[in-house]
């Protein structure tokens, strides 16, 4: 299986448990956190299938546009399974889990831009 159909793969599976965390929170729990794991499943899950048409479509782009994608992917999934743990066992996938999902994707974001600003200086073009 090719690295963009894992990334694929891995954006349904975020797509899937954002709707279903959207479902759960707007009937069951009544919203809160759970509907914040659900947004940000869905929005990341949308971020990674865009990164995939970029690599797909552009045979001249980064290495690390993969990197981002399965970053972003990573850190989406091990933020929302446990807002989705805690919301409805009380637990969490691990110590920290939630925080370190948000800042995996907080990175990976900085990590796009400043591949545009060097992709830009790569080719002679400034930065802006």
């Amino acid at each position: 299986m090719r690295r963009t159909e894992l990334d694929l793969m891995l954006a349904g599976l975020l797509g899937a448990g954002g709707v279903a965390d959207a479902a759960l929170a707007t009937h069951v729990t009544g919203g809160g956190p759970l509907a914040s794991a659900a947004e940000i499943m869905m929005i990341h899950a949308a971020a990674i299938v865009g990164l995939v048409a970029l690599r797909r479509g552009d045979a001249t782009a980064p290495g690390a546009v993969g990197k981002i994608a399965l970053a972003m992917g990573l850190g989406a999934a091990i933020f929302g399974i446990d807002i989705t743990l805690l919301s409805f066992a009380g637990v969490h996938l691990f110590p920290m889990a939630a925080p370190i999902g948000g800042t995996v994707l907080i990175v990976a974001w900085l990590a796009l831009a400043v591949m545009v600003v060097l992709e830009r200086v790569r080719h002679g073009e400034p930065p802006t």
